[in-house]
């Protein structure tokens, strides 16, 4: 995982007993070097075999040869991705037109590992594969929660291995300014509230992501998201912020009628690009709230001196003016979809997350865009929900026109931007606008402890959607895949399922089994309706308690998922899965007994008691439709059962439902509801 765009395997493999013994031919680098070290320290990890140096000679170690040209566009847009891989008898083939190539054909040749019983073997393959999209990342929020440098560095090695290649760092918003600034110090003494990045630890992050291929994308939000900023530079606001209000946090906005904002931004941007190399530098523009700047009387007459109608106009007079400064600098702009909604320069990238109809939108008007509606991972959906959006699909993601109209009262104007387009096409010359996508993991109850088990394995089968042909669309295939990568991902340093069972322990010290075995079968609702405080309270993210049942339960249950299809397998005529099936719904019926017990005392795991008994009904239900008992009283229990889950799903179904309607016990869904439904003969 990814699939390859061409990929032949033959029967048969290629033993590695004693590792494998690099000869290049081309042009070698340091660069390179490190990577066939950190592969076969990987290989290593994956296969129980020793480590050799790269350039060890002999000793039953197999031939990897690499031949590889150089790129002058390595790490950009540009850079020459292609790599063809040939596993057989005589040993490992890899060609690449340039390092990123080489980077690929590794990732890939570990994928091909395979266990055996006296030593790790290589399928034989011909392998002849390219992206299908240049831009494939990943956009981590450290404003609202601050990630450590160890932990964003375990995301790097993470997506290396699955061939992801940009890291968005949104690095300020209300929460907090998170790069040290030299010209501005109040933004390191106020804006960031201790929790920074060194401007030395940013130069390692950037050479830690360059050696393994990923560039890195800064984004500093203007002119809206500035709480932070403006706490340090309270002159340049719109309105005067009031620290620790929670409405002030999210909407807070520069004002953009003062030079001296221009003045500020030049030299900040000037001196945040020297840190980030990359010539793509991300403003923001999102979700700027109109009265930020309607309700300051200056900057209304301002509006009409100018003949401006709208705050959309008065926005893209500031965009032009960011989108200038940034090119003076040597950068290209990038935006979210808010900065296309009047005319600006064509050169602005522009981000459609609010909807897929902005693919269209932005790419009509001459914009190259990158895509992030529908890949929006803090929206807490399964890896399938993401799978299935294609880039280039202008009718992918967005709220149904029937849908948005009913929630217009509550919406307001956002009804109209999340509202589908059934009429959106894409030409050919705008799908050549698409330059790829990155799915989004914003932190409001995203903790650092938790970013690994929030980002993977799902950000793998996304992975696969950026780079894979679009014809790759199985997702039983995908997620039988996916079990085997996120293992591999485990095994090689990620700390997801390390983390998980931390925090488990810290909740049930000495006897973590009863809270993971529950989080296993399980997964947070959706649609941001655990965010309790964020949308439901008065606190500001970083205080919402991030330590419960919801928080380890992951929003893709690999077990479930394997329950499920398995439950299918056998409702379709394959009896041979039937032990199986009892042993898993055995355990989770029998867990009951042991969470009731741990849960004792606890009042956060008490909250979770109802949701351990669904589990265990669940579970019977499972038995007994095996066990052949369907009468008629059976039947009618089982589908109240399966009601009551239908209706937990429904609670969290979009996000004005999910801050409204109540929700299940624990904010805990029943991912075994599928398999269970199967079995039962209720589907």
């Amino acid at each position: 995982m990814p699939q390859p765009a061409s990929a032949q395997f033959d029967t048969g493999s290629l033993p590695i007993p004693a590792g494998l013994s690099v000869v290049w031919e081309g042009t070698r680098t340091a660069l390179l070097d490190r990577a066939v070290g950190r592969f076969t320290a990987r290989l290593a990890a994956l296969g129980g075999i020793p480590a050799p140096a790269p350039d060890a000679p002999g000793g039953g170690a197999i031939p990897l040869h690499i031949r590889v040209g150089s790129d002058p566009g390595y790490l950009s847009i540009a850079a020459r991705e292609q790599y063809r891989l040939t596993v057989d008898a005589n040993g490992i083939d890899l060609v690449a037109d340039g390092p990123a190539g080489v980077l690929h054909g590794l990732a890939t040749l570990l994928q091909l590992v395979q266990a055996g019983p006296q030593q790790p073997s290589i399928a034989y393959a011909r392998i002849d594969d390219a992206p299908r999209f240049a831009w494939r990342g990943v956009m981590i929020d450290v404003s609202r929660h601050f990630m450590t440098i160890e932990t964003l560095k375990r995301q790097i090695d993470a997506m290396e291995m699955v061939k992801l290649d940009v890291l968005h760092l949104h690095l300020s918003d209300g929460q907090g300014f998170r790069v040290e600034s030299r010209v501005f110090p109040r933004l390191t003494r106020v804006a960031s509230h201790g929790q920074y990045y060194t401007q030395d630890q940013i130069r390692d992050l950037v050479a830690y992501a360059a050696d393994r291929g990923i560039r890195i994308v800064p984004e500093f939000d203007t002119p809206g998201h500035s709480f932070a900023l403006l706490l340090a530079y309270p002159e340049l606001a719109s309105q005067a912020p009031v620290p620790g209000d929670r409405h002030q946090v999210n909407v807070a906005a520069i004002n953009p009628t003062l030079e001296e904002s221009y003045r500020f931004l030049r030299r900040l941007y000037g001196e945040m690009g020297r840190l980030f190399p990359d010539r793509y530098f991300h403003a923001g523009g999102d979700e700027v709230s109109p009265t930020q700047w309607t309700k300051n009387p200056a900057i209304a007459a301002f509006m009409t001196q100018h003949g401006f109608a709208t705050t959309q106009q008065l926005q893209a007079r500031f965009t032009a003016r960011i989108q200038k400064i940034l090119q003076d600098q040597g950068k290209i702009m990038m935006g979210w979809d808010e900065v296309s909604e009047a005319p600006i320069p064509d050169n602005v990238v522009v981000e459609a997350w609010r909807g897929s109809k902005f693919i269209a939108s932005a790419t009509r008007a001459g914009h190259p865009v990158v895509v992030s509606a529908g890949y929006y991972l803090d929206f807490l959906l399964p890896a399938s929900e993401h799978y299935l959006v294609d880039p280039l699909d202008p009718r992918a993601s967005g709220l149904a026109p029937e849908l948005a109209e009913k929630l217009r009262p509550k919406l307001g104007a956002m009804a109209d931007a999340l509202k589908l387009d059934p009429s959106a096409t894409m030409t050919p010359v705008q799908d050549r606008l698409v330059m790829g996508g990155e799915a989004p993991l914003w932190t409001e109850v995203v903790t650092d402890e938790m970013l690994d088990a929030r980002l993977w394995p799902r950000s793998a089968a996304i992975a696969e959607r950026f780079w894979s042909p679009a014809s790759v669309r199985d997702v039983r295939d995908m997620y039988r895949r996916l079990a085997v990568v996120q293992d591999e991902l485990c095994v090689t340093g990620l700390q997801a399922q390390a983390n998980r069972y931390r925090m488990a322990a810290r909740l049930s010290p000495g006897d973590a089994g009863p809270v993971l075995a529950l989080a296993d079968a399980t997964s947070p609702i959706r649609n941001y309706g655990h965010n309790h405080l964020v949308f439901h309270g008065t606190k500001i993210a970083p205080e919402q308690r991030m330590n419960t049942p919801s928080d380890i339960a992951a929003p893709d249950s690999l077990a479930a998922e394997r329950f499920d299809d398995l439950a299918h397998r056998y409702v379709a005529g394959d009896r041979s899965v039937r032990p199986v099936l009892e042993t898993m719904l055995t355990r989770w019926r029998d867990n009951d007994v042991a969470f009731q017990a741990v849960s004792a005392g606890h009042p956060i795991l008490e909250e979770a008691r109802p949701a351990s008994q669904e589990l265990k009904a669940l579970a019977q239900a499972g038995l007994d439709a095996l066990a052949g008992r369907k009468d008629t009283q059976w039947r009618a229990a089982t589908s109240a059962l399966l009601a009551r889950q239908d209706q937990a799903v429904a609670a969290s179904a979009n996000m004005v439902v999910s801050r409204a309607a109540p929700q299940p016990p624990a904010d805990l869904l029943q991912d075994i509801t599928p398999g269970v439904r199967a079995l039962a003969g209720l589907d």
